[in-house]
């Protein structure tokens, strides 16, 4: 497979979200094209939609015939407000957060939680998709980056559902689990953080969550370098190099773990869903 660690970036007429550079390789002719994590960019904000999707132009009409009409208004102010921020480029996509939509919908889903919010655009599409009396426990190690997008999630009407824990989320998982009420508690929860964390997370989790409910893991394809060997991933960002390796152990952990059913859904960066089975 080619070695080059050259970027590429693909932008085209769809915006939202926050910016992520294509970071695989280049391809050859007469080589493979390792998966990658391509930017779609252009009329809808001056942000950018994460996908894996390898064809621009489907990702387009993915985001235009079915994501973009339907996005409730404050979802799109908070994405706005969130590409001014420097690390927009956390911003959770907007297809991502259709899917999960219709995934709490399906559920029936009312007691959630979510580790690692940033300015919030997965915390309010949640809150929109849970009845009025539903909770949302949601954590992060400070509440600077969701102050961004706090005013849009009041003005929804959904702030009630949210009950925001600052600190680390592993220290705020251990007081949750020392109150009886909350084991086999939560219909879903969304971890989007610290991704070192993920699988230290995880046993805590399963303790929280209840029979038949949803982890959700984000970003389990990590720009599509869970593709790419040791000699691809030279010379990508620093960041990427570093938490590759954790997403790497993470999958193959889960896809063994007996306790769960498992997807890796190509959705975004990548989103496992884990059903509790016992």
């Amino acid at each position: 497979m080619a070695t080059t660690t050259e970027a590429e970036v693909v932008t085209v007429k769809h915006t939202n979200g926050s910016a992520k550079p294509d970071i695989s390789p280049a391809s050859t002719k007469s080589d493979p094209q390792p998966a990658k994590a391509t930017v779609v960019t252009g009329k809808h904000g001056t942000g950018s939609e994460k996908t894996i999707l390898q064809s621009v132009g489907l990702m387009e009409y993915i985001l235009e015939s079915s994501v973009y009409p339907r996005e409730h208004e404050q979802l799109k102010e908070l994405r706005d407000e969130t590409d001014k921020h420097p690390w927009k480029k956390m911003l959770s996509p907007a297809d991502e957060g259709s899917f999960l939509q219709l995934f709490l919908r399906v559920m029936n889903a009312k007691n959630t939680m979510e580790i690692g919010v940033y300015t919030g655009y997965s915390l309010l599409a949640t809150a929109l998709a849970i009845p009025d009396d539903g909770k949302i426990i949601a954590m992060d190690i400070n509440r600077d980056c969701l102050n961004v997008g706090w005013a849009s999630i009041e003005k929804a009407g959904v702030a009630h559902k949210i009950d925001f824990r600052e600190g680390p989320a592993m220290d705020t998982l251990d007081v949750l689990l020392k109150d009886e009420k909350y084991h086999n508690h939560f219909d879903f929860i969304f971890v989007d953080a610290d991704k070192d964390n993920y699988i230290n997370y995880h046993p805590k989790l399963l303790q929280l969550v209840r029979v038949g409910g949803i982890v959700a893991y984000d970003n389990t394809l990590w720009n599509g370098t869970v593709a790419l060997s040791e000699e691809e991933m030279v010379g990508l960002p620093k960041y990427v190099r570093h938490y590759q390796p954790f997403i790497l152990e993470l999958n193959k952990f889960l896809a063994a773990d007996p306790r769960i059913d498992i997807s890796l859904v190509s959705i975004g960066d990548g989103v496992t869903l884990c059903r509790r089975l016992v």
